[in-house]
């Protein structure tokens, strides 16, 4: 049986909430906002398969393309407060991640840290050893082998926990379910138990509610009159401050911008949630529907009554295959008539697709009417908008005939409605991610050390 300090406090520090995330706040709250961690969460369901595909052309990359800027400017500080990271910047390469570290590292003349590499979670394996479906369509995995990019594993905390507890300084993983990034910490700090399924569901509502970094702090809230937040260029990351009972305050740095406020955090635990009574996560099925938000003060915003029933047997595993290829054409039209050009631009492409049999298997044709030409000053003062950007985009299994969409928008140049301009073009290979339930003990985890 566990017994409670209430007078203890964790404090974790939000450094990310996706890949390409502002660094300066993750150097701030590393600077003044007194923390024991600094969690940087930076992988959505396509981002490790466009890492794998990165590491299928270098071995040695892989991890996230932000991971070496994020290391330099935050580790001279958070070495010298006694910080610990905590991230998924791993990516599809936690050991190439974990050895960059340390040479950043070494070249900033930081000594003595030790960094874990957390894998396992690669399961492209094992997930093609069987006869595996889908749970999206039904389809059978084996019959997209050849197209398959990556499987992950969503792993827990347990992989972290050994690591922290083995003394790493920064644990860098592969693919961990975004909570569990928070929750390894309490576990390791707390010393709670892995089957204190109450403390586990509530430590999963503090994950949650960090995870996505400034949309707490009133980055993604904010909406002109009718929620407004101050200062949202210099917009600081949430703390959350947690007791040894699990309960958190959600603060931030006071002289930062943006706020924290019982309607953010609302807004937050909310956020793609689909069944709060059955929050699915690798640590716990956690229960958000007795979860009480009550305001203390300017930004401190205490969170309670998070619960938890016994983890699910299976651990989900993103599969990512090659879709196709996505190919695109833009061109603006601005002034008078602005629109009737750019729905006939439109036509005359949608008309010469079918005449040079472009084989797609979808077409879109939009009209974007903002105001990237003239400003608002023009385009508020008419009845239609004053310019607009008349795009056209097709999806092909062949990436030649992706091409051609493009290419016929660019033709409009000369051959279709007068005045049209900044033609861009581009064809992509599209990466689609569908799911299947693997039983956990097919998933190894493990970690190894990295020294500086």
């Amino acid at each position: 049986m566990n017994t409670t300090n209430p007078s203890r406090v964790v404090r974790i520090g939000a450094g990310a909430g996706y890949s390409g995330d502002r660094i300066e706040p993750a150097v701030e709250l590393a600077t003044h906002g007194k923390l024991d961690y600094l969690v940087f969460e930076c992988l959505a369901e396509r981002t490790i398969a466009l890492a794998q595909q990165a590491r299928r052309h270098d071995p040695e990359s892989g991890y996230d393309p932000l991971l070496e800027a994020r290391m330099q400017a935050v580790l001279p500080v958070a070495t010298r407060n006694g910080v610990r990271i905590v991230s998924n910047m791993g990516a599809a390469n936690p050991l190439a991640a974990a050895r960059k570290t340390a040479e950043i590292a070494r070249s900033l003349g930081l000594h003595s840290l030790k960094i874990a590499a957390v894998t396992g979670d690669d399961v492209l394996d094992v997930v093609r050893s069987a006869n595996y479906h889908f749970e999206e369509s039904g389809d059978a995995v084996s019959a997209f082998d050849a197209r398959i990019v990556s499987a992950n594993a969503y792993l827990g905390a347990a992989p972290i926990v050994a690591a922290l507890e083995a003394g790493a300084d920064i644990v860098l993983t592969g693919r961990a379910a975004d909570p569990s990034l928070f929750t390894a910490p309490l576990i390791h700090e707390f010393r709670w138990a892995f089957d204190d399924w109450d403390r586990l569901g509530q430590a999963t509502v503090v994950g949650h509610l960090l995870e996505c970094a400034g949309q707490i702090t009133g980055g993604y809230f904010s909406d002109p009159g009718f929620k407004d937040v101050a200062n949202l260029a210099r917009l600081g990351f949430p703390i959350g401050e947690v007791a040894e009972d699990g309960s958190v305050v959600i603060t931030k740095v006071a002289h930062a911008g943006g706020q924290v406020t019982t309607a953010t955090c609302k807004e937050q635990l909310i956020y793609e949630i689909h069944d709060p009574q059955r929050y699915l996560q690798p640590d716990v099925v956690a229960d958000f529907t007795q979860v009480r938000i009550a305001e203390e003060g300017k930004d401190r915003v205490r969170v309670t009554g998070g619960k938890g029933t016994p983890r699910t047997p299976t651990l989900k595993v993103s599969v990512a295959y090659v879709d196709g290829y996505i190919g695109e054409g833009q061109i603006s039209y601005g002034g008078p008539g602005a629109v009737a050009r750019g729905k006939l631009a439109l036509e005359i492409v949608r008309e010469r697709l079918t005449l040079c049999g472009v084989d797609v298997s979808e077409l879109r044709f939009d009209l974007i009417g903002v105001d990237s030409l003239y400003g608002s000053s023009l385009s508020d003062g008419h009845g239609e908008p004053y310019e607009v950007r008349a795009r056209v985009t097709g999806r092909s299994a062949s990436k030649a005939e992706a091409i051609r969409v493009g290419n016929e928008v660019e033709t409009l140049y000369t051959n279709g409605p007068a005045g049209g301009g900044g033609v861009t073009k581009s064809t992509r290979e599209v990466i689609a991610v569908q799911s299947v339930l693997l039983p956990r003990e097919l998933v190894q985890p493990s970690f190894t050390i990295v020294e500086v």
